[in-house]
């Protein structure tokens, strides 16, 4: 049974991972890959309202995405979107990338190497990752615009469709401690992280929401 408290405290760290960047037109969307098929629908979405006459996904398979996604999770979102409507000849599909970091670098080698111009990318990931791939982004590739976007659903919801609330918070409790510990490994911009938002991250892990964090701060 997860607490009031709990829930409170997640919904700090769900609200603070939403960049609340609203959607534009933008050279390509790249849509990170995951166990979270709504990052392809997302950008498929995305897509369909004229925001990038170019999508790109980028992903290989995970520990939490190997059977669910046996191709690929970058191939497997391709495989979506053309379902959902969107022509194969706009689709890239960037398969060997097993890190948010490796989703960038490789997503623009990709690019480069398509010599597809690039001045502003729509950057589509799970709503609980919104603000650490901006700031992984945004360290790996600053000479273009980032427009950060993500599946519009409430943290209940997404929670309930996900089966698994404390896995949820846990990936919650994850993603902002890697916004710290990155940010110094110097993986990622620096965020401004204001003192609720922490001691509702710390109120977390006193809690037992940990099967997320990275292995050096268990």
């Amino acid at each position: 049974m997860i607490s009031v408290q709990a829930w409170s405290d997640a919904q700090l760290l769900w609200d603070f991972q939403q960049m609340g960047h609203e959607p534009r037109p933008c050279s390509v969307a790249i849509g990170l890959g995951s166990h979270d098929l709504g990052v392809a629908d997302t950008t498929v979405d995305l897509y369909h309202r004229g925001m990038a006459p170019l999508v790109l996904f980028t992903g290989a398979t995970s520990r939490t995405t190997r059977e669910r996604m046996p191709r690929g999770e970058a191939e497997h979102y391709r495989e979506r979107a053309i379902e959902l409507g969107v022509p194969a000849s706009v689709i890239l599909v960037e398969p060997t990338a097993k890190n948010t970091g490796e989703n960038i670098r490789f997503s623009r080698s990709l690019l480069d190497e398509r010599q597809v111009p690039v001045s502003s990318v729509l950057l589509v990931s799970k709503p609980y990752e919104e603000r650490r791939a901006y700031a992984t982004a945004c360290k790996l590739w600053p000479d273009v615009d980032w427009v950060s976007a993500s599946t519009p659903m409430p943290l209940r919801h997404y929670a309930d469709a996900l089966a698994d609330p404390r896995l949820v918070i846990d990936m919650l409790v994850g993603a902002h401690q890697r916004l710290t510990t990155y940010a110094r490994q110097g993986l990622l911009v620096e965020q401004d992280i204001p003192a609720e938002i922490e001691a509702a991250c710390r109120r977390l892990r006193d809690a037992g929401f940990t099967s997320r964090l990275a292995p050096e701060a268990v």
